[in-house]
């Protein structure tokens, strides 16, 4: 398993080691130890979610807030999307600041996205299944979001008209937020 830096401090893509024959294929999602080895950082996840979406749907960017904030491994089990993390620490160099990437079935890269962030995704095929490891619990009360077309935040999603929640359609711009996190 490698852990690679994106640009953004505690953002990790973790690419894990494939073992394919003409069966099939096997890896470790998640090991514990092998975590530990690497980065010294265990996080400790209590919750597993799995969302399926039609193409061209748009999840996010959601947060949850103290003291129910969530880190979260995520990936792609079946289908591909682009993942979105912004950074929402006050303090952090990268305030508001965003990382993008390819999850696919293909490449079964994950991403790390520690409390602190914003997070969202756009389904790039019918169908796709998408998992996550949540470092805390869901908590109806603590959950929050940033508008998924904000100017200030400027992310290029490759499409202007994804399908949305209602409440991914009204959710407050990045110029009107104040952020939880330090």
């Amino acid at each position: 398993m490698k852990f690679i830096e994106t640009g953004i401090k505690d953002l990790m893509i973790v690419e894990p080691a494939v073992f394919g024959d003409e069966r099939g294929y096997f890896f470790e999602s998640f090991n514990e130890a092998t975590w530990k080895a690497a980065i010294n950082d265990v996080p400790n996840f209590v919750q597993d979610n799995e969302s399926m979406s039609h193409k061209n749907v748009l999840r996010g960017l959601h947060f949850q807030k103290p003291p129910f904030a969530q880190g979260k491994l995520v990936r792609v089990v079946k289908g591909s999307v682009l993942d979105v993390a912004v950074d929402l620490r006050k303090n952090s160099p990268t305030y508001g600041q965003h990382f993008k990437i390819v999850l696919s079935e293909e490449n079964k890269k994950q991403l790390y996205v520690p409390e602190g962030f914003a997070h969202g995704f756009l389904t790039l095929e019918d169908n796709t299944i998408f998992s996550y490891k949540c470092t805390n619990v869901y908590n109806k009360e603590s959950e929050d979001g940033l508008l998924w077309n904000d100017l200030e935040l400027d992310i290029d999603w490759g499409m202007e008209n994804p399908l949305l929640s209602e409440k991914d359609k009204v959710y407050k711009d990045f110029l009107n937020f104040t952020s939880p996190y330090l």
